[in-house]
């Protein structure tokens, strides 16, 4: 049972809580009636395909925009009554980097330092040592890459400290070393004691995370850390070669004790109940015609997990 933000006053350590959060868009439903609770400190992955409202949340969160239903709590402030305060509090990095390209990184920064109020050179100058931006510091925006624009972003949005970071798909469109190098930062500054919430598309991120929801179609489907969800699989991962693949992938997707198959580069991977062992299912398929060449248990992944989760809730 959720408690009552009254009865929460004195405990700050939840740092997000909402009450069956909603948002509607005429018919559409893009956020139903999330309940969610994020301590402080954590960083929180926020996982789902394009279209599973986790901008929406995000924003409903920053008081950008109004709940259709529900109310939220951040930073122990009231998101509906106090949208300011939140926004003067929290760090936001949205999907189109906020940035003036005809600036140069140095003078971004010193805009934005100056909008939340800072006006200390010496934090600006530590936010280009701290970020590696130094080297960059005198050209302009568009002659950056994505990679170097995405940290001067995130630059601006933690530039007067704040105690909660939202990140809205930061890694979309950037290469995989400049992936690499950005969740070092964002653990380097969970380090420092600034709890972050980051939504994206990419499973493997979710890794990376203390704690992951599972946004699916507007609602949460699970909210643990990354090792319990995969522990709590409903299902036994196979690594299954066979001949012809294909026509095995397709006829596995369509047996009803398979939850889930997929393509794994020159092989399939299959979850099937765990009451389904190794025999069983190399006899199911040796019996449609097709080679079995190898069949062996597979680690869970946040794939699998996700994938999984969202076929049980069709």
């Amino acid at each position: 049972m959720i408690q009552s933000f009254a009865t929460r006053s004195h405990n700050h350590q939840l740092v997000i809580h909402t009450e069956n959060l909603t948002r509607r868009f005429g018919d559409f439903v893009a956020v139903d009636h999330l309940n969610l609770d994020v301590e402080a400190g954590q960083v929180l992955g926020y996982l789902g395909p394009n279209g599973s409202g986790k901008t929406t949340t995000i924003r409903m969160l920053l008081g950008l925009l109004h709940p259709s239903e529900g109310r939220a709590e951040v930073l122990g402030l009231d998101v509906a009554a106090q949208p300011d305060a939140v926004r003067a509090r929290t760090g936001y990095m949205s999907q189109k980097f906020a940035l003036y390209g005809e600036l140069t990184a140095l003078e971004n920064l010193t805009f934005y330092a100056g909008v939340y109020g800072v006006n200390s050179t010496a934090r600006v100058r530590e936010m280009l040592d701290t970020l590696g931006l130094a080297a960059v510091r005198d050209q302009r925006v568009y002659n950056l890459s994505t990679g170097w624009r995405q940290r001067l972003a995130l630059a601006t949005a933690i530039i007067h400290k704040p105690g909660l970071l939202f990140l809205d798909e930061p890694t979309s469109g950037v290469d995989p070393v400049a992936r690499r190098a950005f969740w070092d930062i964002i653990y380097d500054l969970a380090a420092q004691g600034i709890t972050i919430m980051v939504s994206t598309h990419y499973m493997d991120e979710a890794e990376y995370c203390t704690t992951v929801g599972i946004m699916r179609d507007g609602r949460l489907l699970a909210l643990d850390a990354p090792d319990r969800l995969k522990q709590a699989l409903p299902g036994q991962v196979w690594e299954v070669h066979a001949d012809p693949m294909l026509d095995a992938l397709d006829w596995l997707e369509t047996q009803p004790f398979v939850l889930r198959a997929a393509l794994a580069g020159d092989h399939l991977r299959v979850v099937t109940p765990t009451d389904v062992d190794a025999g069983a299912l190399r006899s199911a398929l040796t019996a449609r015609a097709i080679q079995v060449l190898q069949l062996t248990p597979g680690v869970a992944t946040m794939e699998d997990v996700f994938m999984t989760l969202s076929a049980r809730n069709d």
